[in-house]
C-alpha cells in the first residue's frame, strides 16, 4: 500500500509542475555550452576564441548576487514564484531568436553579448525555480519532486543537446535550430500559468530602499573593481594583447571586482545578501569548505569544457555522431551514474562516496588521451563518453548531496544559490584556460593534465573528513522519524 501511495504522488498536479518547469529550466543551458560550441566550431572559429565563449556562462556563477531581489520583491501577478519565472521564460525566448539572426563569424562579439543574456536570463529562472520547487512540494513529494525534476531538466538538455546537434546537421541549419528551440521556450510560459499558485509570504522585514540601495552599491564596487584591476594591471607592463594575457586580465578583474562588490554590499547595507554570507562564513572551516566546492569537479570541468570540440574537430566524427554518442549515450550514462551514485551513498556515507565518487571521474578522463593517442574510432568513442559520464553521474550525486547538506534552512535560497554558483565556477572559466591549453600541448596531453586538476580538490577532501560527516551526522539527526 505504501509503494502504491508512492506511485500515486508521481501523477499530481504539483510534481507534473515541476516536471514541466524542470525542462524550461535546462533548455538554455546547452545553447550557450555545448550546442554554441558545435555552431562556432561547424562555422570555423579558431578553437582558443571557443574556449573564451565558455566565458558566456558567467552568470550562473554569479547568480546569488542578484537572488536576494528575486526573494525580495515580486512581479504584481500570477502569485509568488511564478512572476519571475513567466518574465524570464518570456525573455529567454526573445533573447535565444536573437542569437540565431547573428553570423558567429562576422560578428562573434554580438553573439557573445546575446548568449550572455540567454545565461543571464537562465540563471534567473534557474534561482526563481529552485526556490519555487522548495515551497510547492510537500514533504512526501520532495523524493519524487527531485527525481522528475532531474528528468526534465536533462530531457531538455538532450532537445537542446544531442537533438539540436542532429537537426542542425541533418535539416535545419544552427540559425533555424535555434529559432525552433526559441519557439519552445516560449511555449514553455504555458507550463508556468498551469502551475499551482503560491500564497505570497509575509511582509518582508527590510526596507524595499535599504535592499535596493544595497544592490547599487554592490554594482557600483564591481564596476570599481573592475577598473582598477584592468589599470593596475596596465600600469605594471601587463599587455592586454594575446590569449594567455587576457587570461590574466581575466582573473584580476573578477577577483578584484568581486572583493569590491561585497565590500560595498557591507558598508552599504544589503541584508538579503549579507546575511546568509554571514552565517556561512562564520562557521568552523567556512571557507576550506568553499574551497572544495570550486576545486572537486575542476577536473571534470576541464575535460567536458572542449568534449564537443574535441570529437568534432580533434578526431573528425561528424555531428550525427557525436550528438548519437556524446549526447544522447551520454546522458543515459549520466542517469544510470546518478542512480548508482545514489543506490551506494546510503552504505558509503556523504565523505567516502565524495572521495570514491570523485577518485573515479578524475581518472575517467584518461580515456579521451587514450582516444586521442589511438585515433579515431568510434567503439572508443563510446567506451570513453560512457565511462567518463557514468562516473561524472556518481560524482554529482555525492556533490549535490554536500551542496544541500551546507545549507541552513533558515536561507536556502540564497545559499544554494551562492554553492551552487561557486559549483559553476569551474565550468565557466576554464574555458579560455582550455583552449590556450590544447593550442600549447595539443589534445593527448590536455587531457592528462585534467587528471592532474582534479588531484586539489580530493586531497582537500580527505583534510575535511571531520567536519563533511559532522555535516552528515547532523543532517541524519534532523530528518523526522518514520511513521
Amino acid at each position: 500500500m505504501a509503494f502504491a501511495h508512492y506511485l500515486t504522488v508521481f501523477g499530481n498536479r504539483r510534481v507534473a509542475a515541476v516536471l514541466g518547469l524542470g525542462f524550461a529550466s535546462g533548455l538554455p543551458l546547452a545553447l550557450t555550452a555545448g550546442s554554441l560550441q558545435a555552431w562556432l566550431t561547424v562555422a570555423g572559429l579558431d578553437i582558443a576564441t571557443i574556449g573564451y565563449f565558455a566565458l558566456i556562462g558567467q552568470p550562473y556563477t554569479y547568480k546569488f548576487l542578484w537572488s536576494p531581489l528575486l526573494d525580495r520583491f515580486e512581479p504584481p501577478w500570477l502569485g509568488h514564484r511564478r512572476g519571475w519565472l513567466l518574465i524570464t521564460q518570456l525573455l529567454l525566448a526573445a533573447a535565444i531568436f536573437a542569437m540565431s539572426l547573428i553570423d558567429p563569424v562576422q560578428a562573434p562579439g554580438l553573439l557573445a553579448l546575446f548568449g550572455v543574456g540567454v545565461a543571464f536570463l537562465s540563471a534567473s529562472q534557474d534561482v526563481a525555480y529552485d526556490a519555487y520547487r522548495t515551497e510547492l512540494l510537500r514533504d512526501e513529494e520532495r523524493g519524487a519532486g527531485a527525481a522528475v525534476g532531474v528528468l526534465g531538466y536533462r530531457l531538455a538538455m538532450l532537445a537542446s543537446g544531442a537533438l539540436a546537434l542532429i537537426a542542425a546537421e541533418k535539416w535545419l541549419g544552427w540559425p533555424a535550430t535555434y529559432r525552433l528551440l526559441a519557439g519552445v521556450m516560449a511555449g514553455m510560459a504555458l507550463i508556468t500559468l498551469l502551475s499551482p499558485r503560491l500564497a505570497l509570504p509575509e511582509a518582508p522585514k527590510s526596507a524595499a530602499s535599504l535592499e535596493l540601495k544595497g544592490f547599487a552599491a554592490m554594482l557600483a564596487g564591481a564596476l570599481l573593481g573592475y577598473l582598477c584591476a584592468r589599470y593596475a594591471l596596465a600600469l605594471l607592463g601587463v599587455p592586454l594583447e594575446g590569449k594567455g594575457w587576457g587570461l590574466v586580465y581575466l582573473v584580476g578583474e573578477v577577483a578584484l571586482a568581486g572583493a569590491f562588490a561585497l565590500w560595498a554590499a557591507r558598508r552599504t547595507g544589503f541584508p538579503a545578501l549579507t546575511g546568509p554570507l554571514d552565517e556561512f562564513i562564520s562557521r568552523r572551516g567556512a571557507w576550506m569548505l568553499l574551497a572544495l566546492i570550486v576545486l572537486y569537479k575542476l577536473g571534470d570541468a576541464f575535460a567536458g569544457s572542449l568534449t564537443t570540440a574535441f570529437l568534432l574537430r580533434g578526431m573528425s566524427f561528424s555531428q550525427v555522431e557525436v550528438g548519437e554518442v556524446n549526447k544522447v549515450f551520454g546522458l543515459i550514462a549520466t542517469l544510470v551514474g546518478a542512480l548508482l551514485g545514489g543506490l551506494l551513498m546510503p552504505r558509503l556515507g556523504l565523505w567516502r562516496a565524495l572521495l570514491l565518487f570523485g577518485a573515479l571521474q578524475a581518472v575517467s578522463n584518461l580515456m579521451y588521451w587514450v582516444l586521442a593517442i589511438s585515433g579515431k574510432s568510434y567503439g572508443l568513442m563510446v567506451l570513453a563518453v560512457g565511462i567518463e559520464n557514468l562516473c561524472g553521474g556518481m560524482g554529482t550525486t555525492a556533490f549535490v548531496a554536500l551542496l544541500m547538506a551546507l545549507c541552513n534552512p533558515q536561507f536556502t535560497a540564497t545559499q544554494f544559490a551562492l554553492l551552487s554558483a561557486l559549483a559553476a565556477f569551474g565550468r565557466v572559466y576554464v574555458g579560455p584556460a582550455s583552449g590556450v591549453l590544447v593550442d600549447a600541448f595539443g589534445w593527448a596531453s590536455f587531457f592528462l593534465l585534467t587528471v592532474l586538476t582534479a588531484l586539489p580538490g580530493l586531497i582537500l577532501l580527505i583534510g575535511l573528513r571531520a567536519p563533511i560527516d559532522a555535516l552528515a551526522a547532523s543532517r541524519q539527526e534532523a530528518q523526522p522519524a518514520d511513521g
